[in-house]
């Protein structure tokens, strides 16, 4: 599945183009390496998004095209 695509799955991200934003602007890390928002994202990457001063890392623990709300916070794990 597409990085940009996800981050709006899972919720970490609200909408697509704000991911598609932040991927452009440099802000998406995926294993410690700058990713497009064309990235193939699989279990047991590592994402690091950076919102201003503060950094979410979350490790990828599935991969689904559409998920219930109360099912997203399943697809990922702080870290």
């Amino acid at each position: 599945m597409r990085l940009d695509k996800f981050l709006k799955v899972s919720r970490l991200i609200k909408r697509r183009t704000v991911a598609n934003e932040a991927c452009d602007a440099g802000r998406v890390l995926v294993n410690d390496k700058p990713a497009k928002a064309s990235l193939n994202v699989k279990e047991g990457d590592i994402i690091e998004i950076q919102f201003g001063a503060k950094a979410v890392k979350v490790e990828v623990l599935d991969v689904q095209e559409t998920v219930k709300k109360e099912e997203a916070r399943e697809l990922y794990r702080y870290l």
